[in-house]
């Protein structure tokens, strides 16, 4: 099942590539009908996200101030989350159910042999790694914007690292990995930014439309 899994996305990169005379373009356009297909779940861990960033400021507090105190810190802590309505495993299990199949792209695209003269843009042969480092540099950019829109301000340790150690990391192996693969992990943390923005612009709007509301209720 996983290998055809991973064979149907290598044809949709040839029947794409075919279709349009441009293996880049065909990679562009698998990717986003992909996190198209993933959108009802990667919107439920987008918004799960979001909610555990507007809390976390007052999470802390409770950290800081019950340090000595586990269950009084762990009480504290869910009484927070039912009052903003967070799960915190909400956003795991989108998240499992999306890997299987992100993970197939990955191997369809890292093992697929692009035809002779495959080019996209600057880049003269997809199978081998971009020349000028644009797309690893692209990349790297992508995976912070997203990591970053989806970590807390003032968030350390273990969070810092990955807002600033995973782009890099992303960066330096796309210089050794083929072009195609750089321009499919560019294209989706670039969907992935774009519709976290949007989960986030509606999340505030919901939150001005009931203080709208609520400020009304006390007016009357």
């Amino acid at each position: 099942m996983w290998q055809a899994l991973v064979e149907l996305i290598r044809n949709g990169i040839v029947f794409f590539g075919d279709l349009t005379g441009n293996y880049g373009v065909g990679i562009i356009i698998l990717t986003v009908l992909v996190r198209l297909a993933l959108v009802p779940l990667t919107v439920s861990q987008s918004r799960s996200t979001a909610k555990m960033q507007k809390v976390n400021p007052e999470i802390e507090k409770i950290k800081k101030k019950y340090k000595d105190d586990p269950t009084k810190q762990n009480e504290e802590t869910m009484r927070i989350w039912k009052e903003h309505g967070v799960n915190p495993l909400a956003g795991c299990l989108p998240l499992l159910l999306q890997m299987p199949i992100i993970i197939a792209m990955f191997q369809a695209l890292r093992g697929f042999e692009f035809a002779e003269a495959a080019n996209f843009l600057w880049i003269p042969e997809l199978a081998s790694p971009d020349p000028l480092y644009l797309l690893p540099i692209m990349a790297g950019l992508a995976t912070f914007l997203q990591t970053k829109m989806s970590t807390a301000e003032g968030a350390g340790g273990n969070q810092a690292i990955m807002v600033y150690g995973m782009p890099v990391f992303i960066a330096y192996i796309s210089m050794s990995f083929p072009a195609g693969l750089a321009l499919y992990w560019t294209v989706t943390n670039a969907f992935g930014v774009a519709q976290q923005y949007l989960v986030n612009t509606a999340l505030a709007a919901e939150d001005e439309a009931k203080r709208v509301e609520g400020d009304d209720g006390e007016a009357e």
